[in-house]
């Protein structure tokens, strides 16, 4: 019996995408080991997170780095560098920001739930359209930064992340970008630093593989050097925000794999999945199965969607997706409609593409 079983849990088979409320992602061999090894000594926390971010910020090809507790903790802490990048003397009396330089602008369709991390320094957005002359017209005497969300939030009439980053710098404002699911390609721990953003945030515990509770912030060292005195060991605003020492290591080890992948490989696998899926699922009745791209987060791997008529199948997508999740295996699929869902290989163990492929055919042929 497993811990899980033990509790009356069942584990889950994801066909659905790296979603915190599964678990992100799954920790491979290399991870476990370095956390194990983490947890088998003391040290000074500190130092650690100092050597460990100059060992990601090498591999990354950035100026610092530093481990977070997820990456809504990071899009919380880039927010307080950019207040502090403006007002050094602030320091621990943050959050006491009222007279301080204190508005971060947002494009308006860029609004979201993690940005809530932003309000809770004490800052406030200043929604903007996508325009470049918006963007200027935004900027005054209490703008301390602009955000931006990199994913399927970003529309296409959006005024470029590059240029966004020029303006931005004729008024010394630093640019964050909370790219917490852009991985991969792996290539985009540097783009958006490389093209001047301030900082780029990073979930760890997504297709890094690395433990769920953490992240990357990733950029200039000023700004991350002035978030060390409100954060662990020290009493602040970042104190509750703590990263233990197996996290730190475990997240090294995982940036450290990811930089090594097959990403090639990894591509051709979601491809085959794919493919294998259309071609048991099209000649259903009622089925349409077709290759989809790309992804949930908009990452560049494919994923499969099935459109059901519920007329020739007695049930909807949704009754499917609630029908997998109680199978056994459970497994969780991406609701999209009453008419369609996808399955996503990008989360699968080897071979569960098979056992996903069986429990569809069982369901839209039963």
């Amino acid at each position: 019996m497993s811990n899980y079983d033990a509790l009356g849990i069942r584990p889950v088979i994801n066909a659905n995408a790296t979603l915190t409320k599964l678990g992100g992602s799954l920790m491979p061999p290399e991870v476990l080991r370095a956390m194990n090894e983490a947890a088998n000594s003391f040290v000074d926390l500190p130092l650690l997170q100092r050597r460990v971010g100059e060992r990601i910020a090498e591999l990354t090809r950035n100026e610092a780095a530093y481990v977070t507790s997820g990456a809504a903790a990071g899009v919380m802490l880039a927010a307080t560098a950019c207040v502090l990048y403006h007002h050094p003397e602030v320091g621990m009396d943050f959050p006491q920001i009222a007279s301080l330089k204190n508005e971060a602008i947002v494009h308006r369709n860029q609004r979201n739930g993690y940005d809530f991390a932003v309000q809770q320094t004490g800052m406030r957005f200043v929604e903007i359209d996508p325009t470049p002359r918006a963007l200027r017209d935004a900027i005054n005497e209490k703008t301390a930064c602009i955000f931006w969300f990199e994913g399927r939030l970003v529309g296409e009439a959006d005024t470029p992340l590059q240029e966004v980053i020029a303006i931005a710098k004729e008024h010394d404002l630093p640019v964050v970008v909370d790219a917490a699911a852009q991985l991969p390609p792996p290539e985009n721990l540097w783009r958006f630093t490389g093209m001047g953003a301030a900082l780029a945030l990073f979930s760890g515990g997504k297709d890094l593989r690395g433990p769920q509770p953490t992240g990357l912030m990733l950029g200039r060292r000023d700004m991350i050097e002035s978030i060390r005195v409100i954060s662990v060991p020290n009493h602040g605003l970042g104190r509750p925000l703590k990263v233990g020492k197996e996290e730190m290591m475990g997240v090294l080890a995982a940036v450290e794999r990811y930089l090594n992948m097959d990403h090639a490989a990894r591509e051709a696998y979601c491809e085959d999945c794919v493919r294998m899926w259309r071609d048991a699922l099209n000649p259903l009745p009622g089925i349409s199965a077709e290759r989809d791209y790309p992804n949930e987060a908009n990452q560049p791997l494919p994923w499969c969607l099935i459109t059901v008529d519920p007329g020739t199948l007695g049930r909807s997508a949704s009754e499917l997706v609630a029908a997998f999740l109680e199978g056994d295996p459970a497994i969780s699929v991406f609701e999209v409609d009453e008419t369609r869902f996808r399955l996503n290989p990008m989360t699968l163990n080897p071979g569960e593409e098979i056992i996903v492929r069986d429990a569809c055919l069982a369901l839209l042929q039963s």
